[in-house]
């Protein structure tokens, strides 16, 4: 399978580089990743400056953009053609909840739906990461599956795999997003100068996390697979909307 592969941790992240590893082994994987870490960057596009890409010794192509950019110019012109498969990851940290919103991981998977392909989000949830591997294997299982069941046109797959030895994880689990508390407040400190600045808080605190939950399935051992819906259109409110906007 064609494999276009990115993350959001930076093209030098150790994450990527072992997913790399795993999935090249079965499959035609081409890397293009921020030539920097660009956590949190969500969906953003550089509209403002121009794209370079360059190669690396390596094989992998750095991008000076974000996770958004690498996937759209790797589809959209770089490759000469269209991928089979986007797969974003393995990110540094967690990517559960409200996390999905901010998370550049998870939003070079989107992109890739955006551009018509399926796509995969996967999270070592730990920022310490011992167990990368664990992560690529479970992604390389999923991957073969796809072959065989492909994901819904309007689908990305979100995974979430626990810092274990792959011996060690329970199992996968299909779960839904859970839900944090509001963020902690922002931190007020003071520059070289003297003037004022922020940073922000810590995540909040996990709020849903019962049964059946992204959350939940990680703190039983077992890795989340959670279905992303790219169309956020609420559905259910349609019918309501019109009649109340139409009195």
């Amino acid at each position: 399978m064609k494999i276009l592969m990115s993350n959001d941790d930076g093209v030098f992240a150790k994450g990527l580089g072992i997913l790399h590893q795993t999935v090249a082994q079965n499959n035609d994987v081409t890397v293009i990743a921020p030539d920097r870490n660009c956590s949190g960057a969500s969906n953003a596009l550089s509209l403002h400056q121009p794209l370079r890409i360059q190669a690396m010794d390596n094989g992998f192509y750095s991008v000076n953009g974000t996770p958004s950019d690498c996937v759209h110019l790797g589809v959209n012109k770089f490759l000469e053609d269209d991928p089979q498969l986007v797969v974003s990851g393995i990110n540094h940290g967690a990517n559960l909840g409200d996390d999905v919103i901010y998370s550049g991981t998870v939003a070079a998977a989107t992109e890739g739906r955006y551009m018509g392909l399926p796509a995969i989000a996967v999270s070592l949830v730990s920022r310490d990461g011992q167990h990368f591997e664990t992560a690529a294997k479970v992604v390389d299982e999923i991957v073969r599956k796809l072959e065989t069941h492909p994901l819904p046109p309007n689908q990305i797959l979100n995974v979430n795999v626990p810092d274990v030895p792959y011996a060690a994880l329970k199992g996968i689990k299909i779960t839904r997003q859970g839900r944090r508390h509001r963020a902690e407040g922002m931190v007020r400190a003071e520059d070289a100068f003297g003037r004022t600045i922020y940073w922000y808080g810590p995540a909040g605190a996990e709020q849903d996390a019962g049964e059946g939950t992204d959350f939940h399935a990680i703190a039983q051992g077992y890795c989340s697979v959670t279905p992303l819906s790219v169309d956020m259109t609420a559905y259910q409110s349609l019918d309501d909307m019109k009649d109340w906007l139409s009195k």
